[in-house]
């Protein structure tokens, strides 16, 4: 007896914190944001593949911060993600200069409904991944070398023409995957009018993809969970956990100075006001 209501009172301490880390205020400006799903099995009645929803920001003094995990219901959803992000920028995020996401249907609207002046961003990676679920094991290596003299082009006509030569090389073949890269052309291209500083941090996505796998990982050894507050709980302990020397999710970005440089540059006074 003992024994239980210590674990139901060190339980009652997790979720409150956890509901207090997922209820407090931010900062009002971010320079990048990330966010993407990965779904998890909660027993609801039956086991099924939930949505986690995860944000991660960067701050304008090169911080990681993940921002909000929160688990949504069917598949993935633009409308279910303006939702939560009207949540962060009720919680204090005013303005955010680039949000990186996946090609979702809808969910540009959904950004820009939220913060209209936000650059909105497919990220390069998930463009890659989509592209390869459609390319044979033996083409694997050719392809992405290929695709990689599009993404990075020095400017958008050296993009373009680079795209026409993957386009005769390999889309009789794999039609899909020049439909990957079309559908998501307006969101990928102004990648290409940024300097290397600020095309690093939008395509190396490592701190939101390090903390997927933190959750996969958590995850899978556990193959489902009873309930959502279970998951939830898990997933909150990932976030708060430390490990050395390896990429944590919240830090400092190396090289910031540059970055900030670029930033100014691109976007003026919304970053230099902010930073005053």
């Amino acid at each position: 007896n003992v024994s239980k209501d210590l674990v139901s009172r060190v339980t009652d301490a997790i979720v409150g914190e956890m509901n207090e880390w997922q209820n407090r205020p931010v900062d009002s400006v971010y320079a990048v944001i990330f966010i993407d799903v990965l779904y998890v099995k909660i027993r609801d009645g039956q086991v099924s593949n939930r949505p986690i929803y995860v944000a991660m920001g960067i701050t304008l003094t090169g911080e990681r911060d993940v921002l909000g995990v929160w688990a949504g219901d069917g598949s993935e959803g633009a409308k279910q993600w303006g939702s939560y992000l009207t949540e962060l920028r009720n919680r204090g995020l005013e303005d955010v200069m680039i949000v990186c996401c996946d090609g979702l249907a809808g969910l540009p609207d959904a950004i820009n409904r939220v913060w209209p002046v936000a650059q909105v961003q497919t990220c390069v990676v998930h463009l890659i991944r989509n592209s390869c679920k459609y390319v044979s094991t033996a083409d694997r290596k050719a392809v992405c070398a290929d695709l990689k003299t599009v993404y990075t082009a020095a400017t958008l006509d050296a993009a373009e023409a680079a795209w026409l030569e993957f386009d005769e090389t390999w889309g009789v073949k794999y039609p899909a995957v020049i439909g990957v890269w079309e559908r998501a052309w307006e969101e990928f291209i102004p990648f290409l009018a940024h300097p290397p500083e600020l095309r690093k941090i939008m395509y190396t996505t490592n701190a939101i993809e390090s903390l997927n796998a933190r959750f996969r990982h958590a995850v899978n050894r556990r193959g489902h969970f009873p309930t959502e507050q279970a998951a939830m709980k898990v997933l909150y302990l990932c976030v708060l956990r430390k490990q050395k020397n390896r990429s944590n999710p919240t830090g400092k970005i190396v090289g910031w100075g540059k970055i900030l440089n670029a930033l100014v540059v691109a976007y003026g006074d919304r970053v230099t006001n902010a930073v005053k």
